[in-house]
């Protein structure tokens, strides 16, 4: 593999500060929030919808501009990643292969990842790009910033209907990601073991890929035979 590209929420940023915060903004208690981000999970909704079923008929985008100029805006640090992400990035990158984070953040988000000094060549959300997942013009933004053949490009995230399935639809090789609600619930769906290149439990697997390993599992085959 010649490029990786990760997902950025929920491989590799904890989404628990954003939706505690919202739990806070909203006035209910975080538990109501993460079980309704749950059962959306489990409906295979948009976690959005979670929120709206707080606030039937809630503007995501007012709402975020409200927080920010009452002070309540996006936060990131490092006690938001996941422990394996900088050691994982760093590791790939010792091999030649480009590292590339794009997911469906905001503009601000995109600034406070960069802050961060991540192991990374390029740093960039949907809000910056003006496409968003599933979209098929986002997964072309990928390869086009990538600058590799699309199947020397892998798409690693958890979630099957965002990451995994669209990715894949594009030409891009595809890793799944066992992390997160979706990640761990849809692991075993057949439709996410037939679409993946690759299954794992952590990214430190992801040298293993860049290699040109399986990257899967130990004792569990590829997914893709």
């Amino acid at each position: 593999m010649e490029t990786i590209v990760c997902d950025i929420g929920e491989t590799l940023v904890r989404d628990d500060r954003q939706w505690a915060s919202w739990a806070d903004w909203l006035g209910v208690p975080r538990h109501t929030v993460s079980a309704l981000v749950g059962a959306a999970t489990v409906r295979n909704h948009d976690a959005g919808d979670a929120l709206r079923l707080l606030r039937p008929g809630l503007d995501l985008d007012e709402a975020y501009r409200a927080r920010e100029a009452a002070g309540h805006g996006e936060h990131l640090d490092e006690s938001d990643l996941y422990p394996d992400v900088r050691s994982a990035l760093a590791d790939v990158r010792a091999l030649g292969v480009r590292v590339i984070l794009a997911g469906n953040q905001t503009h601000r988000a995109g600034e406070l990842l960069r802050g961060l000094g991540l192991p990374a060549d390029l740093v960039a959300t949907s809000a910056e790009w003006g496409v968003a997942k599933p979209s098929p013009q986002f997964f072309a933004r990928v390869i086009e910033v990538a600058g590799t053949a699309p199947e020397r490009t892998v798409y690693v995230g958890d979630h099957p209907a965002y990451d995994l399935f669209p990715a894949r639809a594009a030409g891009l090789r595809t890793a799944h990601l066992r992390r997160g609600p979706w990640g761990y619930l849809w692991a075993d769906a057949p439709e996410v073991v037939a679409a993946a290149d690759w299954r794992i439990d952590g990214l430190a697997q992801l040298t293993a890929i860049a290699g040109g390993g399986t990257g899967n599992t130990p004792g569990e085959p590829d997914a893709r035979g």
